[in-house]
């Protein structure tokens, strides 16, 4: 039976097929560039990414087998500070957040639909249904991706409240 969420697995499928190329087009000196003072660069934001698929496939496999799930947060730029992501060759901060998305696919496509009803509380947040979870997931990876891809246009976008 497939999972009520199969089509976020399928969006987070072909977002991958599309994106990975245009990140390899950007190339090194441009993944340095930041959108302005105090912000992360390009290659720091693809690391956030990094580090946001592995925090989440804790919480998707977590939720499958929990009556209701607690998880603390994490501190963003102390992951991306520590993970030391900047000094990183582009090529290889791509290909670390592609094959751990590919991997969110496949888990996400395994997700029972009851599972997808599970009370997750991340931090100090409110409980949210694990489905919630998942589809967030991909509405903060598009914010982050367009933010790599178009700096000019996502200047003074605020982040999105999950992560």
């Amino acid at each position: 039976m497939p999972s009520s969420v199969s089509d976020v697995a399928e969006d987070l499928g072909g977002l991958l097929g599309e994106t990975v190329p245009a990140l390899e087009a950007i190339g090194e000196e441009a993944s340095l560039q930041t959108r302005g003072p105090g912000t992360w660069s390009r290659k720091q934001i693809l690391g956030h990414l990094v580090d946001s698929a592995l925090n989440n496939v804790q919480r998707f496999v977590r939720a499958q087998h929990s009556a209701d799930l607690f998880l603390l947060d994490y501190d963003q730029p102390a992951w991306v500070a520590a993970s030391g992501y900047q000094d990183r060759p582009w090529t290889d901060v791509i290909a670390l957040w592609a094959v751990l998305n590919v991997h969110l696919v496949h888990v996400i496509a395994r997700i029972p639909a009851a599972a997808l009803e599970t009370p997750c509380r991340i931090g100090d947040s409110e409980p949210m249904a694990l489905e919630f979870i998942v589809r967030d997931y991909v509405r903060h990876l598009r914010h982050h991706l367009q933010q790599i891809q178009d700096p000019e246009a996502s200047r003074g976008k605020t982040h999105p409240p999950f992560k």
